[in-house]
């Protein structure tokens, strides 16, 4: 029995460490070097190789190394493949990192102090308190309501949306198309953390931004899929958003001649809110093969019909 891994080299090594002190029963092998293909039961990859089912003939289970599984053609692998998200408690405490400096940012108008401290120019501006600033979040999967719980305790009013009804304490939350409209009416700020799936391609978009309240930022944490990025620029130009934080993009790494690099009102990071760290996802992986071999359900396998 053997798992093969197929992602970062060095963060491999780290993996690799693991699995020898925790797992010396499962063989392990580094892409390209598979060695035995047979041999190979188990797939941890960010992105699986082509012809994956030749290639692996007796792969049994597709471990994604990411919180999504939008970078995976799901259509491409066996339908009877199980695959399964990391659920890894760093990625999550990563996220809640991120969403609370991208919202205090916002909040506290650092996008127009750093333009002022690069014009030399010392000007206060007025605070507005938390209470009265709006924050909402798309998305109300187990990430995103530890974002909102972590944003909680500094007052702001919080609200989410998701394409099904939840219920989450201290949360005004919002279901479907038809309340989609109501919800972002109440956003001074909206962060994006949905997962990518045909439903939300590009939802991030000019019709979306027009029923935010005017003068709203945005972050986008999810995939880079969901923003129209023209429809970003066009409604940061004409005053209807405020400011973007953006550390997802269609494209990465941005191209050196890309408008977001420049842009005064939008803060650009390399994709960075959140990483896979072996030290807190190896034990989740650990029992996900634990489960598979005594024949019990795995937490985290995807719904090929859903996307997530």
């Amino acid at each position: 029995m053997a798992l093969l891994y197929k992602a970062d080299p060095v963060r491999g090594q780290h993996w690799q460490t693991l699995f020898a002190e925790h797992a010396p029963d499962i063989a392990w092998r580094a892409w390209p070097d598979i060695g035995n293909p047979h041999e190979i039961e188990y797939l941890a990859a960010w992105q699986a190789p082509e012809d994956v089912a030749q290639l692996l003939p007796n792969l049994k289970v597709l471990f994604a190394l990411s919180a999504g599984v939008d970078q995976l053609d799901l259509g491409r692998l066996p339908p009877d493949l199980p695959v399964v998200r990391l659920l890894d408690p760093g990625i999550t405490r990563g996220m809640c990192e991120y969403a609370s400096w991208a919202v205090l940012s916002l909040h506290r108008d650092m996008l127009r102090y750093r333009q002022q401290q690069m014009a030399r120019c010392w000007q206060a501006h007025a605070l507005q308190p938390a209470v009265s600033r709006r924050i909402g979040v798309m998305g109300l999967g187990a990430q995103a309501q530890q974002i909102l719980a972590t944003l909680a305790p500094l007052g702001f009013g919080l609200s989410g949306w998701a394409r099904s009804a939840h219920r989450v304490a201290g949360v005004a939350c919002y279901a479907g198309d038809a309340q989609l409209a109501t919800f972002l009416s109440r956003c001074d700020i909206l962060l994006c953390v949905l997962p990518l799936t045909e439903q939300t391609q590009g939802i991030l978009d000019r019709r979306l931004f027009a029923q935010l309240p005017r003068g709203a930022a945005v972050i986008n944490m999810g995939r880079g899929g969901h923003l129209v990025e023209e429809d970003l620029l066009e409604a940061l130009a004409s005053g209807q958003l405020s400011g973007a934080v953006l550390d997802v993009l269609q494209e990465e790494p941005a191209r050196a001649d890309h408008p977001f690099w420049g842009h005064p009102q939008v803060v650009l990071t390399p994709h960075i809110a959140a990483m896979t760290q072996p030290g807190s996802a190896f034990a989740g992986l650990l029992e996900n093969i634990r489960r598979f071999e005594r024949g019990e359900r795995m937490v985290g396998v995807v719904d090929r019909g859903r996307g997530y």
